[in-house]
């Protein structure tokens, strides 16, 4: 039995994995099988495995930085409409920002594709946005999709 993201972990973690995500569970706490508990010390024996949520979400814009992007906009569609979602700055390596730059060539448009006005406050996946970051948004033809990790 493999479950999808969590082919070498044995069975039974899988199994516990999966019955920690049908029950909303942010996740376990697990330790070597032949350590102690010992108060006060961080081993590393104990570790937290967190159960990751995720969605794909359609990049409709970008705050840019000076060489590469700091957040991808974000949102998802209701029927023919584009809704912002939230802001994702969190999960890059400066690699994988640059990667994720270059493919936005060519999607540039200067309007904001999302039918609502993105929000200054928290968003579902991420940070609102406040108006100095609103003037510095680069837009996009919502043309790609992210696939995007999130705790709830």
């Amino acid at each position: 039995m493999h479950l999808a993201g969590e082919p070498n972990r044995p069975l039974a973690a899988r199994a516990l994995m999966a019955a920690v995500r049908t029950n909303g569970l942010e996740g376990i706490v697990a330790k070597r099988r032949n350590s102690s508990y010992k108060p006060g010390d961080r081993s590393g024996a104990w570790v937290k495995v967190r159960a990751n949520r995720g969605q794909e979400l359609v990049i409709g814009g970008y705050i840019p930085g000076s060489t590469t992007l700091v957040s991808l906009l974000v949102g998802y569609y209701e029927g023919r409409d584009l809704i912002y979602a939230g802001r994702i700055r969190n999960g890059f390596t400066p690699a994988s920002r640059r990667t994720v730059l270059s493919n936005f060539e060519g999607l540039s448009v200067s309007k904001c594709p999302f039918r609502n006005s993105p929000e200054s406050g928290k968003g579902r996946w991420g940070e609102g946005l406040n108006a100095d970051d609103m003037k510095r948004c680069r837009w996009l033809r919502p043309r790609l999709v992210a696939a995007i990790e999130f705790l709830e």
